[in-house]
């Protein structure tokens, strides 16, 4: 096992950068023709450990239906008010750099970093992730939730690589530390 964990970010974004609508539809997303699940299942397999914000993991329930689709990887939903966990994920209302830096020193896979936007913005702000695999899709949708929020921030990347399923272009970076 691993003890050099990375937080990776592992997200699909419009090529004008939003994440999702202001609705938080991600329909022009599915629109998009890919090529099997675009990498998913390959990535799915390095990591064990999942957080997410709260807006993300209650959209998650809404639209799988109530069956979460994370139950064998270790889940943890960050939230500004203390909740009681479930079965499927520990809901984190503590400093968010303390946590993630005692996580990364646990025996593991990577971390996935899921979403949203506040949560992202938080951890790049306070250079927690490490790589930032960004799936671009050929479609402008004009607003909604930014990838990336305008802040006093810098990160400098490394390219990776790139790849492509039919449509789409995944962007791998390493974040220079």
């Amino acid at each position: 096992m691993n003890y050099n964990r990375k937080i990776v970010l592992f997200i699909a974004q419009s090529l004008d950068g939003f994440i999702a609508t202001k609705e938080d539809s991600l329909d022009w997303l599915f629109k998009v023709e890919g090529e099997g699940d675009n990498g998913y299942s390959e990535f799915f397999e390095t990591i064990d450990t999942i957080l997410m914000g709260k807006r993300t993991y209650d959209w998650i329930l809404k639209h799988e239906k109530g069956q979460f689709p994370y139950q064998n990887k270790e889940c943890y939903v960050f939230s500004r008010s203390p909740l009681n966990d479930t079965n499927d994920v520990k809901f984190i209302n503590e400093d968010i750099v303390n946590f993630t830096d005692n996580l990364k020193k646990e025996e593991g896979k990577n971390i996935w970093l899921v979403g949203g936007g506040d949560l992202l913005h938080t951890f790049l702000k306070e250079n927690l992730v490490d790589e930032l695999i960004l799936t671009v899709a050929p479609t402008i949708i004009g607003e909604g939730i930014p990838l990336f929020k305008v802040d006093d921030y810098r990160l400098n990347l490394s390219l990776k690589s790139t790849r492509t399923f039919n449509q789409f272009v995944e962007l791998h970076y390493i974040v220079k530390k």
